[in-house]
């Protein structure tokens, strides 16, 4: 590892120990094209350059004096090709979520001061468009595919004179282990995102710390990538897959996976537990369309799944019964993921042990980890051998770090890999930072055996199964603006979406009723008339376009009584109390999330 202290040093590592063969591959025209690292190393290069006659560099090292460049795109090779660029110039770069609003991707391109944005395509590019004006010091706009009036990539790829190759190499000597790399913008609870910063090292050190959890693939195997890199986990992930000499594939998009899981036939896969319950969700959907033996094979299969325990020492015959469930169901899953799959590692919220059962059960090993932005991401994982393996826990900590429960039960951590603070954001480093421990705000314990769980959230900020942070208080401060809605809870943490519980403003509901000439009665129940589910559906569509399409509230309950401090609700500040309300709805929460119930 002591070859590859900087990011950019994978690359040429790549090309040492594993030669010609294909790196990064997209498919284009309907075929699956791949490009070598030498390509990429060179391309790179000549990125870099250009970028530099355009006047960015690293100046003196420092995070001020480093030019920043942004992109805003889905994963494909030109995204790493980038990324590789703006490491040889010494920059750091500043990638930006596809799906941002608006107003965080004028904030974060104002903030990171970023020269530079790569964009994918013309649908992204409008929404640019729409803040250009806001952003002063975006001086360039290039795009990966071809958009009128947007300087194409590739005029960036123009050859490059032995003089500018040793002054990008002068750049790359000069680079140091513990200079910033990058910039990762994470939800804010104020709504404004926090950069995280993180040095070459912080990363470097997470994959030779958790790399040992990758035994299951190796320089034959190939991978599907399609988690954004513009997550720190998908990156230090893709990363990894170099120093190991993996072939990556880049997924088409969301909607292709399956497909493309088919013909990649990848080894291992990086997910989040949103798509593991989709997974689990067709596999369900295809069994209830079975009818007659085969419908119960499925049966006896699936509850053989379900209650499957890692830790049982099975009978001969229990043995036999897995096997004949694997011949005749498990088999069909696998192939549905290209066969090849030993394990799909998960991240970014809780999984299901559910999830967890049925797939062991069906022989695809699901690595549950745990981890965040600011530690590059790993803290810890559940490995592909069985012994480093528990169901509803997030594994072993990682080598070479410290993990410690505090006397509130907060997880604190300290190692390599925590970042160097946020960006221009002292005080909220502080509060999270202190004394070289970082404060992961999440509340957790070990089992007996030393595998860590997550057993709570410290402050309100919580994930959607999906991994996306949601940032409850700005949702429910601008909902609230609507004069039928008194009062809201968002929630929805390890769920799929968010949902909301709402207190209606009961006078001004019966109010735009009778003006519109409908008389409410005075005993109506309003959690189920549908003229005001209707009503408040459409106050919700009208709010959630301020923001990101994953913070939208999808599904609601209307409450009959105001939330007080009385009821113990509210505190004496009136803030709401979220674990009590919490428990004292949590059936009405469950009907949020359950499919079959009739909801606005």
């Amino acid at each position: 590892m002591h070859t590859t202290k900087r990011l950019f040093d994978l690359l040429p590592y790549y090309i040492k120990n594993f030669g010609e063969k294909g790196l990064l591959h997209s498919k284009i025209d309907g075929k699956w094209q791949g490009i070598n690292a030498s390509i990429i190393e060179e391309q790179s290069t000549q990125m870099a350059v250009a970028l530099r006659r355009l006047g960015l560099s690293g100046g003196d090292g420092t995070t001020e004096g480093k030019d920043k460049v942004s992109i805003l795109s889905s994963n494909r090779t030109e995204w790493l090709i980038t990324d590789f660029a703006v490491q040889k110039l010494g920059g750091i770069l500043a990638p930006i979520y596809p799906s941002i609003s608006p107003g965080d991707l004028a904030y974060i391109l104002n903030e990171a001061k970023s020269k530079v944005l790569f964009v994918e395509g013309k649908k992204l590019h409008e929404r640019v468009k729409e803040i250009m004006h806001e952003v002063p010091n975006l001086q360039f706009v290039y795009s990966y595919d071809k958009v009128d009036d947007v300087m194409h990539w590739t005029e960036l790829l123009q050859p490059f004179s032995a003089e500018d190759e040793k002054e990008i190499q002068d750049i790359k000597d000069k680079v140091q282990e513990d200079e910033i790399a990058t910039f990762i913008y994470t939800s804010g609870t104020t709504g404004n995102p926090k950069g995280v910063m993180l040095s070459h090292k912080n990363i470097i050190s997470n994959i030779h710390n958790s790399i040992h959890c990758f035994s299951m693939c190796d320089h034959n195997s190939n991978v599907l990538s399609f988690l954004p890199l513009n997550h720190i986990f998908e990156r230090m992930v893709t990363y990894l897959y170099l120093y190991k000499g993996v072939s990556i594939y880049y997924a088409e998009g969301m909607e292709t996976i399956g497909d493309n899981l088919r013909e990649v036939k990848p080894a291992v896969f990086t997910t989040v537990p949103r798509l593991l319950e989709k997974v689990y969700e067709k596999i369900e959907k295809k069994g209830l369309e079975l009818t007659g033996a085969k419908r119960k094979i499925f049966d006896w299969a699936m509850n053989l799944a379900l209650n499957f325990d890692m830790d049982e020492k099975m009978s001969l015959i229990k043995k036999m019964k897995y096997a004949v469930a694997d011949k005749l169901v498990f088999s069909k899953w696998r192939e549905a993921i290209g066969g090849k799959a030993k394990a799909i590692v998960t991240g970014s919220a809780a999984c299901q042990v559910k999830l967890l059962r049925v797939f062991t059960a069906a022989n695809i090993i699901v690595m549950e980890g745990y981890g965040l932005t600011e530690t590059s991401p790993v803290i810890s994982v559940n490995t592909y051998e069985k012994h480093g393996r528990k169901f509803g826990t997030v594994g072993k900590v990682i080598n070479n770090v410290e993990v410690k429960i505090a006397e509130d039960g907060e997880i604190i951590f300290r190692g390599d890999n925590v970042m160097h603070g946020y960006y221009k954001n002292q005080a909220a480093t502080d509060e999270v930072v202190k004394d070289g421990w970082l404060h992961t705000g999440d509340i957790g314990e070990y089992s007996d055996d030393g595998f860590l769980k997550i057993t709570d959230r410290k402050k309100e900020l919580f994930k959607i199964s999906g991994g996306k942070y949601v940032a409850p208080l700005p949702l429910e401060n601008k909902i609230k603006e609507s004069p039928f809605i008194e009062q809201i809870m968002v929630v929805g943490s390890n769920e799929k979406f968010v949902g909301a519980l709402i207190v209606p403003a009961v006078q001004n509901v019966k109010e735009y009723f009778k003006n519109a000439g409908i008389a409410l009665a005075d005993n109506i129940d309003f959690s189920v008339d549908q003229d005001i589910l209707k009503l408040i559906r459409k106050e919700l569509n009208k709010y959630n376009k301020s923001f990101a399409a994953y913070e939208h509230v999808k599904r609601f309950q209307l409450l009959p009584h105001e939330w007080t401090v009385d009821g113990g609700e509210l505190t004496p500040k009136l803030s709401l109390k979220r674990r009590v309300i919490k428990q004292k709805y949590a059936d009405v929460i469950a009907k949020i999330y359950n499919q079959k119930s009739k909801l606005a």
